[in-house]
């Protein structure tokens, strides 16, 4: 299952960083592409969408579903 959201608040690599690792770190995720110049982040396994949210929140970035 592919889940991609739209990020926002990122302005450099290191945010970018973040928010990869951040995702990672949610059960489920197999795979993390997170693009700062388009501020989204694909991930790939069955994580909780929700929960994918909230790990982006918790960084201090906002985070919404991709429609």
């Amino acid at each position: 299952m592919t889940t991609e959201l739209t990020v926002s608040g990122m302005t450099c690599g290191h945010c970018e960083k973040a928010v990869e690792s951040a995702l990672k770190g949610v059960p489920g995720v197999e795979d993390v592409r997170v693009n700062l110049q388009s501020g989204t982040a694909t991930v790939q396994g069955d994580a909780d969408p929700q929960a994918l949210m909230a790990a982006v929140t918790e960084e201090g970035y906002g985070a919404q579903l991709r429609s």
